[in-house]
């Protein structure tokens, strides 16, 4: 079994899922009855958030890269960023790691090709919903990233950068994101929306919402980790 290495902290919610959720599914695989082998090195989510707000990416890809040697030194195989916005210099801290990298954009544009879906939304950061790390990877796919108007992605921005990073998880916010999504299936016709923000999929706990298919990228990146964490090994359940 190969031990992974997880950058978290960005922000603390979500990682506890990924620590949870690797667990569980690693445990849902392996016969054995045995349990994964995880390190993790807990970064400051204000810090980073500063970073790319200043646009100072160089400093920010160094701060990644700077916790992966701290999990290469501690026996990790390979490594995750447990968090989308991370990954507006992932191909930075990709060149700077000592570990092989799992990208959760990767991962996703992936299991969005898989579900044969052509127009998504991005739910997220502004970071994230205006970037281009996501739309570089999916365009490749053929796939037509729709993000929310202006408005409502200065309304979801908020919400994560000042509720959802903090734990906070209120009715108010999930029903307004609802309605986002029915807005977005009725005016840019999308198929499915990714939660392009790991804090997401715990306040929008479904599997879809009006009819469109929910991917959790946090359960995208999870099952990608657990993957490559069984690749060597040979005792598992199918």
């Amino acid at each position: 079994m190969k031990t992974v290495g997880i950058v978290g902290g960005l922000g603390p919610e979500s990682t506890i899922d990924y620590y949870r959720s690797i667990i569980s599914l690693y445990r849902r695989k392996v016969a054995d009855g045995s349990y994964p082998s995880i390190i993790i090195v807990s970064l400051d989510v204000d810090k980073a958030l500063r970073l790319v707000s200043s646009n100072n990416l160089q400093q920010l890809a160094e701060y990644f890269a700077g916790a992966i040697r701290q999990l290469a030194a501690a026996g990790a195989d390979f490594a995750l960023l447990s968090a989308n916005t991370p990954h507006v210099v992932f191909n930075d801290v990709r060149r700077l790691s000592p570990l092989p990298l799992i990208s959760i954009v990767e991962a996703t544009c992936e299991e969005v090709v898989r579900r044969g879906l052509k127009t998504v939304s991005l739910l997220g950061t502004r970071f994230t919903m205006s970037g281009r790390f996501y739309p570089e990877i999916c365009e490749k796919h053929g796939i037509a990233l729709v993000p929310p108007s202006p408005e409502e992605q200065a309304y979801i921005h908020d919400k994560y950068v000042n509720e959802l990073i903090n734990g906070i998880f209120l009715p108010e916010t999930r029903d307004r994101l609802q309605q986002i999504i029915a807005l977005q299936k009725q005016r840019d016709r999308i198929q499915g929306v990714i939660l392009a923000g790991t804090e997401l999929p715990l306040l929008l706990r479904a599997e879809s919402i009006e009819g469109l298919p929910i991917l959790d990228t946090t359960q995208i990146h999870v099952n990608a980790a657990v993957s490559e964490m069984l690749s060597n090994q040979e005792k598992c359940v199918i």
